[in-house]
């Protein structure tokens, strides 16, 4: 496998190697892996504020983790522009205050046990959302309550 790294010099590594990087202050802003790709951590596309309504969750810019904060009335999500069939699409979302108001979910969203998570009313949940025919079906999964 051939390694290119930004100002670094590229060099081959064996496939039992294991690669460990980190930035100066070791704020993990890099995957770590194992005879894989080496990518640095997606960036977050901040929601912000989510006065209700609908919010899309659009997937053709290629980011694939946003964040927000639900504050005021329903709010009801949708998916759009995820990759085409036959391709994984997996994107995350943590959300802020998520049970403090009713927020929907697209019907195509299949949770474990077959209905949608009580989001914590006043804390932060991670969510995360899978696709392999092109958004048709998702399969949704969260973490409550992160610290």
């Amino acid at each position: 496998m051939t390694l290119d790294i930004a100002g670094a010099t590229a060099g081959t590594v064996a496939s039992a190697d294991k690669i460990l990087f980190a930035d100066a202050d070791d704020s993990d802003n890099v995957k770590r892996t194992t005879a894989g790709a080496i990518a640095a951590l997606a960036p977050v596309t901040a929601i912000g504020s989510i006065g209700g309504g609908t919010q899309d969750i659009d997937l053709s810019t290629g980011v694939r983790s946003f964040s927000g904060t639900v504050d005021t009335s329903t709010t009801t999500f949708t998916f759009s522009n995820p990759k085409a069939i036959g391709n994984e699409d997996i994107f995350t979302l943590r959300l802020t205050n998520g049970g403090s108001q009713t927020v929907n979910w697209p019907a195509s969203v299949d949770w474990a046990g077959g209905t949608a998570p009580d989001l914590t009313a006043a804390g932060v949940d991670e969510l995360i959302f899978k696709t392999i025919d092109g958004g048709t079906n998702w399969t949704g999964a969260a973490i409550l309550d992160v610290q």
